[in-house]
């Protein structure tokens, strides 16, 4: 792997990263260390480890795609998704995002084919984005695929502390990947490893049926899913299917 494969790009990377620059606890003045002026000494304030790994969790790509760039809660699709409650859940989520984000809160939209929950799911990166938090956002294959990429290679631990550092991971197609005991060892290290750091995660999924899913990615995983997520159904047809006028 590249340096660059470690990088924002892309349009709007510029913009796609944030870290606070104040302290969480408000002791230090932002550095994350504290200053004592009687012995001229300094020590780790106790903001210093969440600034490290924000700075781990910038090393991942989290650009909205094109497709996306425009979303919001008053355009379509999100007008046209039914039950009005699962957008009214998310728009909750996003009005409390901060403390969402600290608690470690997270949301599962879960749903047929083409009926907006990639968008919903969206919605929430991209307000984290906004709001100057650290996210990443890939399809379950993708990040797979760059997990295997640096598998055999120095990179591989360094990929996985910043996966579980970020502080919303945005994961589409929970389910779509080949069931192999490798796949279901990494998803489920990736998502133990949030549900004991209590980092926010966001997912989406085709599979309803609760023992389906947990045949597909374990019952360990799902229970952990379960607990860091509120579940979200998106039940309307395929709206890629429907025309559009104008």
């Amino acid at each position: 792997m590249s340096a660059s494969d470690l990088t924002p790009s892309g349009p709007s990377a510029a913009s796609t990263w944030g870290a606070k620059s104040r302290c969480d606890y408000n002791e230090c003045d932002g550095s994350g260390f504290l200053y004592d002026e009687s012995t001229n000494t300094s020590s780790d304030c106790r903001c210093r480890a969440q600034r490290i790994a924000r700075a781990r969790a910038h090393s991942l790509s989290a650009v909205i795609p094109a497709r996306y760039a425009d979303i919001g809660f008053d355009r379509y699709p999100i007008t046209e998704i039914d039950p009005i409650a699962t957008v009214a859940a998310t728009r909750r989520f996003v009005t409390r995002l901060e403390e969402n984000l600290d608690k470690g809160r997270g949301l599962w939209f879960m749903g047929p084919n083409g009926n907006g929950k990639t968008t919903l799911a969206l919605l929430v990166t991209k307000a984290a984005l906004d709001s100057g938090r650290s996210a990443a956002r890939y399809t379950l294959p993708d990040l797979l695929r760059k997990i295997r990429n640096t598998f055999s290679t120095d990179s591989h631990e360094e990929l996985f502390e910043s996966l579980v550092a970020v502080d919303l991971l945005h994961i589409d197609d929970i389910g779509a990947e080949q069931a192999t005991p490798w796949v279901l060892e990494e998803l489920y290290s990736i998502v133990n490893a949030r549900y004991e750091d209590q980092r926010s995660m966001v997912i989406t999924t085709n599979i309803l049926n609760r023992d389906d899913l947990c045949q597909q990615i374990t019952e360990r995983t799902v229970s952990r899913l379960t607990e860091m997520c509120e579940e979200l159904p998106v039940l309307n047809p395929d709206l890629r299917l429907e025309p559009r006028l104008g």
